[in-house]
């Protein structure tokens, strides 16, 4: 985290932040290297797999690594910026979708039950205020965050307590024995928050990044863009202070989803990044706490025009690009299964001894 980043967040809110990562162990990772050159294949033939076992192995610390138990966080809140009419849904179809994650209706309820995860869902804040419901965790900060067009987007107070609900679920991760941790978002607008967080951290216009979101046209993403700058240019952020880009355009689920990266780099659990929204939250993590991208693994290419500037600024290459755009956590889900097939390839094939076979001369 940068000196000149001029939050006045309180010290003792966001301390945390300056703990240290956890170091993946390289001679750990060398011994699942030399066992992938002795199994039964020709060296390489299964491409990245080989090397996603050998990466989760330095970071689990074990030659045999697994992605077995699998907790999926999904931080949903409101956006003020929704009222510059950048976005084609009303803002009560946020609420409306956590009560569809809570009654199991949504890909990423479908997608958790499918995987055997454990699935959360955390109300930090919306518009239209939802009764008690199984599965979600009711962590208000505030109806929404303030319109960032016109004021920042959250106080300090509302910052720091984003972040703590972040690292909060990250440390019952941690307590859980978690193996993997997949951060989702929910709330409408937000990829206008997204945008201008991300703008701001690479110094970009934001025609470079803004794309439909939930379904704008090409005015509509023309509009949203005029926005975002005319707000960018309000605030006068700078690149390297990533707690007041945060505070001044971002979102209560976005800020989350950054802290909750940085608290899993700091206790050793393995990260997969969804799509434009999380890896948004995730270029503010790796800001924030250097160190923390050796926990990313980025799991899908999103079809969200700004999502590829995205990637290429995290030095990225995702697992996956199946033209997904939904949120939630979704792509992330999606591609648990090929975490899992390169742990059980890595573990369970037989070595050239142990089968038998004659290996190269």
């Amino acid at each position: 985290m940068s000196t000149h980043d001029t939050a006045a967040v309180d010290g003792r809110e966001t301390a945390w932040l300056h703990d240290p990562i956890a170091v993946p162990d390289a001679q750990v990772e060398a011994s699942a290297r030399k066992r992938q050159s002795q199994l039964t294949k020709p060296p390489g033939s299964l491409g990245r797999l080989e090397a996603l076992a050998q990466r989760l192995a330095g970071l689990q610390r074990r030659v045999l690594p697994r992605v077995d138990r699998v907790q999926i966080s999904v931080f949903a809140a409101d956006h003020g910026i929704a009222d510059e009419g950048v976005s084609a849904f009303p803002q009560a179809v946020t609420a409306q979708m956590i009560a569809n994650f809570a009654h199991g209706g949504a890909a990423i309820s479908v997608m958790a039950q499918t995987l055997g995860a454990t699935l959360e869902v955390i109300d930090l804040g919306t518009v239209v205020a939802g009764p008690p419901l199984p599965g979600v965790r009711h962590e208000r900060i505030a109806a929404g965050t303030a319109n960032f067009a016109r004021a920042p987007a959250m106080t300090d107070a509302q910052l720091a307590q984003a972040l703590h609900r972040g690292r909060a679920a990250a440390l019952r991760a941690a307590d859980a024995g978690v193996e993997l941790f997949i951060g989702g978002d929910m709330g409408i607008a937000n990829t206008s928050s997204a945008t201008a967080l991300a703008c701001v951290l690479l110094g970009c216009a934001a025609a470079t990044l803004a794309g439909p979101g939930t379904g704008l046209d090409a005015a509509g993403v023309m509009r949203k863009a005029a926005v975002i700058d005319a707000a960018l240019a309000r605030h006068a952020l700078a690149p390297d202070a990533p707690l007041d880009a945060l505070r001044s355009v971002g979102g209560f689920e976005i800020a989350a989803l950054a802290a909750s990266y940085v608290a899993c780099a700091q206790r050793g659990i393995a990260v997969l990044v969804d799509g434009f929204i999380a890896s948004a939250a995730a270029l503010a993590a790796t800001r924030l706490a250097p160190g923390c991208d050796a926990w990313l693994f980025y799991a899908h290419r999103s079809a969200e025009p700004g999502h590829r500037v995205l990637l290429e600024a995290l030095q990225a290459e995702p697992l996956l690009d199946l033209g997904m755009r939904l949120g939630e956590g979704s792509g992330a889900a999606v591609a648990v299964p090929l975490l899992r097939s390169a742990c059980a390839l890595h573990a369970q094939m037989a070595t050239f001894a142990e089968a038998g076979v004659a290996d190269r001369a």
